[in-house]
């Protein structure tokens, strides 16, 4: 099942809910999440596999290429796909991609998302656009953070699903390794306390991710594109830097359930976002 949308409208919000489990960054900045993600809900009777992509964006550089190919690629490989939108959202955002959706012949899902932050009138006016755009999908009104009609919007997906045995173990709830969701942990932070290019130009690699009895060892990786940069991460007597640390080492603590010792270091890689070799290496579509 996979959800594409505009970058905002909840995509994140909406599988974290969904799945019960805080696995897709969340800020309130365009492009924050830049890799495909899965999350699965497992019960005896079924195994949902959610895909949450990166925001529908008009490429500048490679790194923003590869995002909008995991896209691309979402449009092809689900058996269900969820559209979502929000209520600032407009179809002639994305017209292209949504005459794509049109054409496919899988179960349409479109949701309009954050309604709580709306009124009825606006509601119900946007709703009819969106349902003369994709005549063809279901519609659903939620509040992925409020969680109103999701349980709603996941029972219907129940219903939705093949038949076809588990693709994961039941007990795993996502595919992504503990090295990259702590990873995705530090570029949060880093969206959320620095401002303008900071967080589009940061890239973390996990270099050593060591886990003891009751500790989990990590130093972190934070690669950037200019050496003024580097000063800003780091701040007046390193604090600006030791605020994103401690942050992120507090949501560390909370998803791994152990206590964490978290080192982070900078280091200035010139243009990396347009550098084929490093983004292949960082895991980036190619």
């Amino acid at each position: 099942m996979n959800i594409v949308g505009s970058p905002n409208v909840g995509k994140s919000t909406l599988m974290n809910t969904l799945v019960g489990n805080k696995l897709s960054i969340i800020t309130s900045k365009a492009q924050t999440t830049r890799q495909r993600t899965m999350g699965m809900v497992n019960s005896d009777e079924f195994q949902i596999v959610f895909s949450d992509t990166p925001g529908i964006i008009q490429p500048k550089y490679k790194l923003q290429e590869s995002m909008v190919r995991y896209i691309t690629a979402a449009l092809g490989d689900a058996d269900i796909l969820l559209y979502m939108t929000d209520i600032k959202d407009h179809p002639d955002r994305n017209e292209d991609f949504i005459k794509k959706i049109a054409d496919i012949h899988i179960p349409v899902l479109l949701v309009i998302n954050k309604i709580d932050l709306s009124d009825e009138k606006t509601v119900l006016e946007l709703s009819k656009t969106w349902e003369t755009v994709l005549p063809s999908a279901e519609l659903y009104l939620i509040s992925a953070l409020k969680k109103f009609n999701t349980e709603v919007l996941l029972k219907r997906i129940v219903t939705l699903l093949p038949e076809h045995p588990p693709y994961y173990p039941k007990d795993q709830i996502t595919d992504r390794s503990e090295r990259f969701l702590a990873s995705e942990m530090i570029r949060e932070k880093i969206l959320l306390f620095y401002r303008q290019e900071i967080p589009y130009s940061v890239q973390i690699e996990i270099e050593n991710f060591k886990e003891e009895n009751k500790l989990i060892r990590i130093s972190a990786l934070i690669f950037v594109t200019r050496e003024s940069q580097k000063a800003i991460l780091i701040g007046k007597g390193g604090t600006s830097l030791k605020k994103a640390a401690t942050s992120a080492r507090l949501d560390m603590e909370k998803f791994f359930e152990k206590k964490i010792f978290l080192e982070l270091f900078i280091k200035v890689k010139k243009d990396w976002r347009n550098n084929e070799r490093l983004l292949k290496e960082w895991g980036y579509s190619s």
